[in-house]
């Protein structure tokens, strides 16, 4: 009996904390409401940050400079100041039903996974679905962010909560770089000058610093008595190598000593397309089905086997691509590739090569992390940004 009663006390709880939340949430949309008509009244209400804090923050949670350089990600709608936002609006894609829902809960804000500008819009008429909602967004001010690969490629990202299900040390498949090299050229030039050669030597010295894009880093004497020698070194844009190469070429014994170096961008720890896991132990393919069906709450999935290949054989290395998998996972050496979607070539060559394939449809291998994210973002915004999932937005293709 005292169980009974204990049980239905935390049950009560529950619904309260539920109720509150709800609530808490339609009072902070009333609020900015009121003061985005009544900006005279700004001051009334704390639960709101700025647009640019709430970007600020965003990009701090996961930098643009990971998104692919393909990609359009970031702010791209943004309403003419000042904008205060104290709800945001979570789905994977801006579609008219979606900004409808965003209308109806008066957001201030919508962050959509996939970009809904992607490419240039020429004009914005009513002809085109997706000229529609941008317009919408900008009568009703409503800002809009896109993460997408950014999301991808970020640590505890969609591809980290994909590969939940299987046990392991997950690691990414693509590297991602620096935005910028940590020097201000490209490439790193080394030269020696022979001690016989002294006054070129000084001469080399005076003229290099002028060339433009080439900074002379240090130059050192190396050798010892009576076959010294200086060794210079050198950073070159692509420009200033050439310039560089143009002047050294007037001394021969200079030149044959030249070594070029061409700099790579550092790579960031832990990031990038894809994961990778290798399993603390072994499972049948059939369990590996099962739990990613499981963990996206879906019905059904589709399943290439690999040649000889059965539901009865082990699983050891896995590895996911959230949205579109091909190009990502296709040099890949693994037992089973998750994805939403691949090219039927791009699973036959999988399989030829002893890769199980599952496709789970693009945006079902997407969507199920913006639930997961709902809390962190409210944390990040220190709970004065009201963040709701929208209900409008799913998966255009489902099982008939």
């Amino acid at each position: 009996m005292w169980n009974f009663i204990s049980f239905q006390t935390e049950f009560i709880h529950l619904m309260l904390a539920r109720s509150v939340k709800r609530l808490w949430k339609l009072v902070l949309q009333e609020q900015i409401r009121i003061r985005n008509r009544h900006p005279q009244y700004c001051t009334m209400y704390a639960n709101s940050l700025e647009l640019k804090t709430v970007i600020k923050k965003l990009n701090k949670l996961a930098p643009t400079t990971l998104a692919s350089s393909w990609d359009n990600v970031g702010l791209l709608v943004e309403p003419s100041p000042p904008h205060d936002v104290s709800s945001m609006l979570l789905t994977n894609d801006l579609t008219e039903p979606v900004i409808k829902e965003a209308i109806e809960k008066k957001v201030d804000m919508i962050l959509s996974y996939h970009p809904p500008i992607f490419r240039p819009f020429q004009r914005l008429t009513q002809k085109t679905w997706k000229e529609r909602v941008i317009i919408k967004c900008i009568e009703h001010r409503i800002a809009v962010y896109s993460p997408h690969t950014s999301y991808d490629a970020v640590l505890g990202g969609v591809n980290d909560w994909l590969i939940k299900p299987f046990s392991g040390i997950a690691k990414s498949i693509e590297k991602v770089y620096c935005a910028h090299h940590p020097t201000a050229g490209g490439y790193k030039m080394e030269l020696t000058v022979p001690s016989k050669l002294l006054h070129t030597a000084e001469k080399i010295l005076a003229s290099i610093p002028t060339i433009p894009g080439v900074t002379v880093q240090a130059h050192l004497k190396i050798g010892e008595q009576p076959e010294t020698a200086t060794r210079l070194f050198l950073n070159c844009t692509e420009e200033g190598l050439g310039r560089a190469m143009d002047f050294v070429n007037q001394y021969d014994e200079v030149r044959d000593s030249v070594e070029v170096l061409q700099l790579m961008k550092p790579p960031i720890p832990h990031q990038g397309s894809g994961r990778i896991v290798k399993l603390d132990s072994p499972m049948r393919l059939q369990n590996a089905v099962d739990a990613i069906k499981s963990h996206l709450g879906l019905a059904h999935v589709r399943l290439a086997k690999a040649l000889g290949a059965s539901l009865d054989s082990p699983v050891l290395i896995v590895a996911v691509c959230a949205g579109s998998g091909g190009t990502v996972l296709k040099d890949v050496s693994a037992d089973l590739f998750i994805t939403g979607e691949m090219s039927h070539h791009d699973v036959l060559d999988a399989n030829h090569r002893g890769t199980n394939v599952i496709l789970c449809d693009h945006t079902n291998t997407e969507r199920g992390f913006l639930k997961y994210h709902e809390d962190t973002l409210e944390t990040v915004f220190e709970k004065k940004v009201a963040v709701h999932i929208a209900e409008a937005d799913h998966e255009p293709m489902e099982v008939v």
